[in-house]
């Protein structure tokens, strides 16, 4: 039974059939891993001893509940056990096989509603006398003439060094979560006392500077003392500041340790709880055992499954999403990577294939690793599925390495099976794997070798709770960025940026990364011009593609942030993922990074980006602006490098869609335009301009190859207050007509 269907009732409120299900699914698990365990090493008496005393209180609590069938289950599978105690039985696989069946048995009856428990009241239904058929049917068959068995001996533990299982209490995962979200609370509430304190002590330092101007005083003025009324104000003045400044010093140190008590106390509430959120890996891969070896006895193969890392830390939100990937990823590796017994034997390997499953932490991650040491994944069969679905012409396939070509593998309906069957086929799997990994905020990868096997590997964040992330400041606003999520950040100076295209980019590791206004992205707006250094932070998809660097106005510090979730009524905000606090009650909005990238592909679509305006001296910020708009590269090239030569800031435009964007968004004295320009002309943005309230005294000069006296009366008609030729273009003439217009640039 999950966590969250558990009430904070106590036991003592729950139904006898309720208490004899919660006992049979941890009875349940415990007989299905000890029987796998026997499996390989029938004698191991710890083991041994341990699955009959499971069915042994299964058979108890099944009699006080009255469901006669589980007593009679229960007791056929602990009587087997106690001969193979004694010697007198040699627990071989078929055996295994149907007392594994019985611990299925056992759940269908546990899993069965109160007002239908009925029916197994019986000790003599059909599915018990199946089952006790099929276990006499198993014990006098005689054992295989030989079984791949491991060494005598016990039971080697899951984790060496693991200590014994802890006592366990189920809880509702709400009240943890409102547990957690009281002790973070509690966490911030604990550091409002520091700057109190730090007044008391300016207080304290402002009553010692009173005190010693009047002790200068009294120094200074003799007659004070000679006069006797004068001199005991005086004096008790002195005392009472001298004792004020005791009591002050004393309580400000009884504060200070107190502060520290509490800022002691709320981080242990705080780590608590926190760790009481996680589970052990373990929890979410109860029954993958099973599920492995049946699902290969199942296709003809041998396999099982080695699982590392069962006492490694998991948000238990984390890994009730795990449980279905991780269980695909499992069946992959059985179906497409095992290979039959006599194929391993004719390639050198052992007849068993093995499928290793790992949970460990890695750099602040959560990294789980699904390998097998089967026959690897066929690089060539992948080439011409891609081929024959048509995602890829042959020429381009052929050029495909081979990391690019497992990546179809994720894609949806991709698939190398061409039946489908009830375990694959069908092309969805990986596709569901992934977009798990994505709405986690992590990825998956995957690695194959030839004959050597298949690797998976799932990068995840450790808590959905608790997340480490960089602030910043945008537009005066606290935003927090994902740590995971940042690929680089940045001081970029005004020389570093370049444009192209009307598109800002700068170099960072032999790449060229856009640069982005996080304003405009996040507020909508054009921000302040930035100073000498730009603070950038760099973002991409899950696999570093799509690079954008994101300008913000001013770099925070790492913190960890209790991750709170917004208000369902308000839908999902664009762009923000969840909302904290930091340190000092402050709230911060957490940055939703795929949903970002997506509103910057739309931007630049859209051709709405606007530049940084990038500054690197309060006089070079006074500086006139002009804005350039031509579709021609080279002209536009040319004119901006002429009108900064002159002394002016320039920005380009590729088009009028793109130049009416950037006079919306931006500051401007001057715009110079082309006429013919795809999306909208010249004319049109002329005209925009004129009409807009706010830009109707922007200048704006046309500059085109259309010299006929009707062109150059269409465009003055439009608005423009200066129309020149291109076909007399000189730069003197260009100059001449940009100091006419805006005046001299600024010294």
């Amino acid at each position: 039974m999950s966590e969250d269907r558990m009430s904070h009732d106590s036991l003592r409120d729950r139904s006898l059939h309720d208490l004899f299900r919660m006992e049979a699914e941890a009875q349940r698990q415990v007989l299905t891993e000890g029987l796998l365990a026997l499996e390989r090493n029938p004698t191991a008496a710890a083991t041994l001893e341990e699955c009959m005393r499971a069915a042994h209180s299964l058979k108890g609590a099944a009699r006080i509940v009255g469901l006669g069938a589980a007593v009679a289950v229960a007791h056929s599978m602990e009587d087997c056990l106690v001969e193979a105690q004694h010697d007198r039985l040699h627990l071989h696989r078929a055996i295994i096989d149907v007392l594994l069946r019985g611990v299925d048995l056992l759940g269908r009856i546990g899993d069965t509603p109160a007002e239908a428990a009925a029916a197994w009241a019986s000790e003599e239904i059909e599915p018990v006398l199946e089952f006790r058929a099929a276990l006499d049917a198993a014990l006098a068959a005689p054992a295989p003439a030989a079984e791949a068995l491991e060494p005598a001996g016990e039971a080697a533990p899951a984790d060496a060094g693991d200590e014994a299982e802890e006592r366990v209490l189920r809880i509702a995962a709400r009240n943890l979560h409102r547990m957690l979200g009281l002790a973070s609370e509690a966490l911030v509430e604990s550091r409002w006392l520091d700057p109190y304190i730090r007044s008391l002590a300016r207080v304290k330092e402002l009553q010692r500077r009173s005190a010693l101007a009047l002790d200068q005083l009294a120094e200074r003025n003799a007659g004070l003392a000679a006069e006797p009324a004068s001199a005991e104000l005086l004096a008790r003045a002195q005392a009472d500041l001298a004792e004020g400044q005791r009591l002050l010093g004393e309580r400000v140190a009884a504060l200070d340790a107190f502060d520290r008590r509490l800022a002691g106390v709320a981080h242990g509430l705080y780590d608590e709880a926190l760790a009481s959120h996680m589970r052990p890996f373990a929890d979410g891969t109860r029954g993958f055992k099973r599920m492995v070896r049946d699902l290969a006895r199942e296709l003809g193969k041998e396999a099982r499954l080695e699982i590392v890392g069962n006492r490694t830390p998991v948000d238990r939100d984390v890994l009730s999403r795990l449980e279905a990937p991780l269980g695909h990823l499992l069946r992959n590796a059985v179906d497409h990577g095992i290979e039959a017994p006599a194929q391993r034997l004719a390639r050198g390997k052992p007849a068993e294939g093995e499928i290793r499953l790992e949970a460990r932490h890695v750099s602040g991650r959560l990294e789980i690793r699904i390998g097998d040491d089967g026959q690897g994944i066929d690089a060539e069969r992948i080439r011409r599925a891609v081929i024959a679905r048509g995602l890829a012409d042959a020429d381009t396939a052929a050029r495909f390495d081979h990391e690019e070509l497992l990546e179809f593998l994720f894609l949806p309906g991709f698939t190398l099976r061409e039946t489908v069957t009830e375990i694959s086929g069908r092309g969805v799997g990986l596709d569901a794997v992934q977009n798990m990994a994505k709405q986690l905020h992590g990825n998956v990868r995957v690695f194959s070798q030839p004959d050597q096997g298949t690797r998976f590997q799932l990068q995840l964040p450790l808590t959905t709770s608790v997340l480490r992330a960089l602030s910043v400041d945008i537009g005066g606003e606290a935003y927090a960025f994902p740590l995971a999520r940042i690929v680089a950040t940045a001081l970029v100076s005004r020389e570093q940026v370049r444009s192209l295209e009307g598109r800002q980019y700068f170099e960072l590791g032999g790449r060229e990364i856009g640069l982005v206004a996080a304003q405009q992205v996040l507020e909508g707006s054009d921000s302040a011009a930035a100073g000498a250094q730009l603070p950038v932070v760099v973002i991409g998809g899950a696999h570093g593609e799509h690079l954008y660097g994101l300008a913000v106005d001013r770099f925070g510090s790492v913190i960890e942030l209790v991750v709170q979730p917004l208000d369902p009524r308000l839908g999902k905000v664009k762009d923000i993922a969840a909302g904290a606090l930091l340190d000092d009650g402050t709230p911060v909005l957490i940055v939703d990074i795929d949903d970002l990238l997506r509103s910057i592909e739309r931007l630049v679509a859209a051709g709405h980006l606007a530049q940084v305006r990038h500054e690197d001296s309060a006089g070079a910020a006074e500086r006139k602006r002009v804005l350039v708009v031509d579709d021609s590269l080279t002209v536009r090239e040319l004119q901006r490098k002429l009108i900064e030569a002159g002394g002016y800031a320039v920005e380009v435009a590729v088009d009028g869609m793109d130049g009416w964007n950037a006079v919306r968004l931006g500051r401007f004295d001057l715009v110079v335009t082309d006429i013919d320009m795809p999306r909208m002309d010249g004319i049109e943005l002329v005209e925009l301009i004129k009409k807009d309230p706010r830009l109707r005294e922007l200048p704006v000069m046309i500059v085109s190859y259309k010299d006929r006296e009707e062109d150059r009366r269409r465009g003055l008609d439009a608005g423009a207050d200066f129309y020149l030729s291109k076909a007399g273009f000189d730069e003197d003439a260009l100059m001449q007509a940009v100091v006419d217009l805006i005046g001299a640039p600024l010294e």
